[in-house]
């Protein structure tokens, strides 16, 4: 289980990302990305950003290639905005909650519909 301090790093870098996600980045690759999650390793050299993207599996995929090109920009914005020993590398990943719930969903409706 994280310890508080790196509860509070991730929420904070989530926020930062999240907002320079919505309002900064300007590549037309990156459609209607939400950050979800962030998890930074202890000695803040690495985080996983999780991302939810709406469209098809294309959009998806081309949304992320754009998080990543942007990678610079946004590692730059957790740098100036958060006083952290070192700002940590960002790597990208789908999140892929959302169509798990999904798809247990259909298969609970199954269920009570068998």
């Amino acid at each position: 289980m994280a310890s508080d301090r790196m509860r509070r790093v991730n929420e904070a870098m989530r926020e930062v990302l999240s907002d320079a996600t919505s309002q900064g980045l300007k590549d037309p690759r990156v459609g209607f990305v939400t950050v979800t999650e962030v998890d930074t390793s202890p000695d803040l050299r690495h985080a996983t950003v999780f991302v939810s993207v709406l469209g098809t599996p294309e959009e998806q995929a081309a949304s992320l290639e754009g998080l990543r090109s942007a990678h610079g920009y946004l590692q730059r914005r957790v740098g100036t905005e958060l006083r952290l020993k070192r700002t940590p590398t960002l790597e990208f990943a789908h999140d892929q909650t959302a169509a798990r719930a999904a798809r247990l969903n259909a298969l609970l409706d199954e269920e009570d519909e068998g």
